[in-house]
């Protein structure tokens, strides 16, 4: 079997580990995971906010524990790694804290009405990145991108010109994912002026789907399976209301952590659009193995290709299983959704886009001029094409198709 290979880090990447595990070294305490570091995190987030910012404790602390506890238990996380879980955390508290203060400050912000946003889902990998930024071009639609994801407090109290010129200079400063995996680019490209998906902006009651993305979180996804979904869908809709600017522009949303948890999704935005994006079962859980595989060997220096298969191949498995489900359920009819083939996508583009405007009831636009805007702004394999095998993974192709024939029998007609 192909043995999967981490990606080589470069001199600057190699620097910038040595002094985090030196760091280490010199001040272990601050390297610290696990349940007992929950209240030193948690003072660092609420700061000048105040812990009433945070609500019943009952509602977040939980999943605290649980993602400090299986960050140290099962995360295999270098120096790095620690700060980036660490940070993660503080982070989403911060905007627990900062939500609550702005939502008190101007209670009407909690009233603002929002037009059904379309929502791009599907298995990782499956083009939903693509159609996502491609529907961005249209100028009627509002992606959201980092900074309003992940301080939209902040990006509400300025104008569009000032949120222009800061995602700007942000974008001239290094990008620091790529400084220490410069493969990510290939794999997935970020930035400050691109358009990002909602998991960026989850997570305040620390439930979050796409941290298992970034780091080796095996039992808080099994707790994160048992769990209610409402408290982050009730703030994901306060989100959107925060930066909302009266321009009258439809949201256009995306990630594919929202596949599991459609039910809270139909339910916080009623008529929502869901774009359901399917791709060959194979490539779209290998192609998620490795984009998991490569952004884990950031904070990791033990990523081990098979199990990352495994975990892809159950996540998958819940995640499809889960949106079945929905599709027979109550809620399901209060949403549209349209289904779209990866192939059809790449090789029919504008009647496949055509589709989603249908769906969405909206005219399309100059479909063709978008492509072409958006080809040559991001040109497909633009850093680098993304090569991967099954096997580096331990899939098995004849042994997934049977196992996920309850999907793609379903939904893609096999």
């Amino acid at each position: 079997m192909t043995q999967w290979v981490p990606p080589e880090r470069t001199e600057t990447a190699q620097r910038i580990y040595a002094a985090a595990e030196a760091d280490r070294a010199a001040d272990p305490d601050r390297y610290r995971l696990g349940v007992d570091t929950a209240d030193r995190l948690i003072e660092r987030a609420i700061g000048e906010h105040g812990v009433d910012g945070l609500g019943d404790p009952a509602e977040w602390r939980p999943g605290l524990e649980r993602y400090l506890e299986s960050a140290e238990a099962d995360g295999r996380l270098n120096a790095v790694g620690i700060r980036h879980a660490q940070d993660a955390a503080v982070g989403r508290l911060r905007a627990r804290a900062i939500f609550d203060k702005t939502l008190r400050a101007d209670p009407a912000v909690a009233q603002r009405s929002l037009a059904p946003p379309i929502v791009i889902i599907g298995g990782w990998r499956t083009g939903t990145t693509f159609l996502f930024r491609l529907l961005a071009h249209d100028p009627r639609l509002r992606a959201p991108r980092p900074l309003e994801l992940y301080a939209p407090w902040r990006a509400a109290r300025m104008t569009p010109t000032e949120r222009e010129q800061f995602v700007e200079e942000q974008a001239k400063q290094p990008n620091p994912l790529h400084l220490l995996n410069p493969s990510m680019a290939a794999v997935h490209d970020s930035g400050p002026l691109l358009p990002e998906e909602c998991v960026l902006g989850m997570g305040t009651a620390m439930r979050n789907w796409g941290f298992g993305s970034t780091m080796r979180l095996d039992s808080y996804a099994q707790w994160l399976a048992t769990q209610d979904f409402a408290d982050e869908y009730t703030a994901h809709r306060h989100m959107l209301q925060i930066l909302d600017d009266d321009s009258d522009r439809r949201w256009l949303l995306k990630a594919p952590a929202h596949t599991p948890e459609l039910a809270h999704l139909a339910t916080t935005y009623l008529g929502v659009c869901i774009v359901h994006l399917h791709r060959d079962i194979v490539e779209t859980v290998a192609s998620g193995a490795s984009l998991f595989a490569t952004y884990r060997s950031t904070y990791s220096d033990e990523v081990d290709g098979p199990d990352v298969g495994r975990f892809q191949i159950e996540q998958s498995e819940l995640w499809f299983r889960r949106a079945l489900e929905f599709r027979s359920s109550v809620v399901a009819a209060t949403a549209t959704i349209v289904d779209i083939e990866y192939t059809d996508l790449v090789a029919r583009p504008e009647q496949t886009v055509e589709r989603v405007y249908a769906a969405a009831g909206i005219d399309p636009p100059d479909v063709a001029g978008m492509l072409a805007e958006h080809n040559a702004q991001q040109p497909h394999n633009g850093h680098g094409k993304h090569r991967y095998t099954p096997e580096e993974f331990g899939i098995y192709p004849h042994a997934l198709r049977e196992r996920m024939a309850f999907y793609t029998d379903a939904v893609t007609g096999g």
